[in-house]
């Protein structure tokens, strides 16, 4: 058995080892832990029977005419249909195979379920309105590829497939129990921990992520991180799903907490929010302002439609990632999305309704706010997460799309790297940025980072959006002057064309960044490179990434949360860190 299961794992893995020039096993880095080789070299998790079974299906599957592992976890008709139609598709299967050598890849449905109102795109909406379309992704180990398939069950039929390269969807329920047994198994593990630890010790194990210079980052493997927290230290367990073994562990300073919130004193009414807001869009009318909005699967809280005074403004806006790094030189940490309680891919959940209130300034209401907050169940406890969204609107006709990190997180010396998408109303709009002494045009797709010496306006201004329908607005990065606590953005804006009928972000997204890039790869690159195309004459979207990094100083506590006890009870104190542009109309 032990030999049939290697020589499986050879076949799964050759296209994915790098190898050197004596065709031996690639070396790790030379500043990988110490105990990198014995952790490699562990084999115990190979012999666990939740590993054998799985790899089992596997070879099985590699024989199949179409190699794809079907959906492990419990579907119902309608969903196992949709997995069947779109595997009948010939698009949904294109890339199954080595185009050469027509060698099978290991290729697996992650998900499969509904399709809700945020799935739907301009050419696609009309086709669903019977309730029987489902979404089906299937994600390619061996070219880390991530296919997306958008079917009605009812008339058997495709409405649209798209490729997402170097993209990975949620994990299913079966590969995190898989990735906490590796974790469990492994002896240097055993050893950091000073015990064996269960499946319960286990927080963020399905969350994504990397590990710079290890096969993560370098071969773009799937990678997870069962952590255990231990007194006020986390430790990462890196556990590479596509090798199905230990990457690497790493320890972060995570300090002291309070014994866990019960859940059920909390405002999670999972089954309300995901009827009454992630089903369908709400209708949105106030002083002057009109919109809809819904909490998506993996988006956050998505506005769309936006108007003011009639006049259409924003197409939608989202918050489409969470890019949280640990150690600015190992570069390890999580890619989270957030989104609703159920049927869903988010990591970090809504755990109460939006809320709408007045924006008051000097006593005076100054326009109103719509605000939706995102949290792990045992926040704040070490290794959980509070993300808060933000939409301001101003009497005046101006907004801003602003986003916070509530603390606690998975360590002391985190960097937050928020991907906020933000589509222009109209069909052709004009992108303008300050160089000092005048607007210079982008004339096609770019990027651009705020830097410590980047020139505004005397107003702060530093783009310009323009189109002739009456959408003009200046745009005003965070520095530190929204009276929300905010310390600046060093934000990289990125401006792409808005193309509906394709998956770049008008609906649903999986995770398109890695957590732990420290440069401009945060996701909407993949949107402009190789090639930029010509911006003139077409529908624009902006793209926002903040760079926040958090603080647990105390008296300068930043992207931070802790307890302390008040009345003699635990209470949380939270300090936020809070980004996002403002959009003001140029008069």
């Amino acid at each position: 058995m032990k030999k049939l299961i290697s020589l499986l794992l050879f076949v799964l893995l050759t296209a994915c080892f790098s190898c050197n020039e004596n065709n031996t096993a690639e070396k790790p880095a030379e500043n990988d832990d110490a105990k990198t080789a014995s952790l490699l070299n562990d084999t115990a998790s190979i012999t666990l029977p939740e590993i054998s079974a799985y790899l089992e299906k596997v070879k099985t599957t590699l024989q199949q005419p179409v190699p794809v592992l079907l959906f492990q976890d419990s579907a119902d008709q309608m969903m196992k249909d949709a997995e069947t139609i779109c595997l009948s598709n010939a698009d949904f299967i294109k890339y199954l195979r080595d185009s050469i050598s027509k060698n099978a890849f290991r290729n697996e449905i992650f998900n499969i379920y509904k399709a809700r109102e945020s799935d739907f795109n301009k050419t696609t909406k009309g086709f669903c309105t019977d309730g029987s379309c489902y979404k089906v992704e299937l994600y390619n180990f061996a070219l880390n590829l991530t296919t997306v398939g958008l079917v009605n069950v009812n008339s058997k039929q495709v409405l649209q497939v798209t490729h997402v390269p170097n993209t990975q969807p949620e994990i299913p329920q079966h590969l995190k129990t898989i990735a906490i047994h590796i974790a469990a198994a492994n002896t240097e593990v055993q050893k950091a921990l000073g015990f064996k630890p269960g499946e319960k010790d286990a927080v963020m194990s399905a969350t994504k992520t990397s590990l710079n210079r290890s096969r993560c980052e370098r071969s773009l493997h799937l990678c997870v991180a069962p952590t255990f927290v231990k007194g006020e230290k986390a430790l990462w367990t890196i556990v590479d799903l596509t090798e199905l073994k230990v990457a690497g562990l790493r320890w972060t300073n995570v300090g002291s907490a309070g014994p866990e919130s019960n859940v059920t004193l909390r405002k999670i009414e999972n089954e309300t929010i995901t009827e009454c807001f992630c089903k369908t869009e709400l209708n949105l009318e106030r002083n002057g302002w009109k919109m809809n909005y819904m909490i998506t699967s993996s988006d956050g809280l998505r506005i769309s439609n936006v108007q003011y005074n009639n006049k259409p403004i924003v197409s939608s806006a989202k918050l489409v990632d969470w890019h949280v790094s640990y150690s600015d030189t190992e570069g390890f940490g999580y890619s989270d999305a957030i989104g609703c309680p159920y049927f869903s891919t988010a990591a970090v959940i809504a755990v109460e309704p939006p809320e709408i209130t007045d924006l008051i300034e000097d006593g005076k209401k100054i326009g109103f706010v719509l605000v939706q907050n995102f949290s792990s169940e045992r926040w704040p406890q070490p290794c959980n997460y509070k993300y808060q969204q933000r939409y301001e609107f101003f009497n005046d006709g101006s907004f801003r799309v602003a986003v916070a990190n509530l603390g606690r997180g998975c360590g002391n010396d985190g960097t937050y790297r928020p991907v906020i998408r933000i589509a222009f109303a109209g069909d052709s709009q004009t992108f303008d940025e300050w160089n000092g002494t005048a607007w210079n045009n982008w004339t096609t797709e770019k990027w651009q980072q705020q830097q410590a010496n980047t020139s505004y306006t005397k107003e702060g201004y530093l783009f310009k959006i323009s189109s002739q329908n009456g959408l003009n607005y200046y745009v005003e990065p965070g520095r530190g002057q929204f009276k929300d606590g905010g310390r600046g953005d060093r934000a990289y804006t990125y401006i792409t064309i808005n193309k509906p009928g394709t998956d770049e972000g008008e609906t649903d997204l999986v995770t398109i960044g890695p957590c732990c890039n420290a440069d401009y790869r945060q996701g909407p690159e993949k949107f402009i490179e190789p090639t930029p195309e010509s911006l003139s004459g077409r529908p624009l979207v902006m793209w926002y990434v903040p760079v926040v990094r958090n603080d647990d100083t105390k008296g300068n506590e930043y992207c931070w949360a802790d307890s302390y006890v008040k009345n003699g009870v635990y209470s949380t104190r939270s300090y936020p860190c809070f980004s996002g542009p403002m959009f003001i109309p140029v008069k």
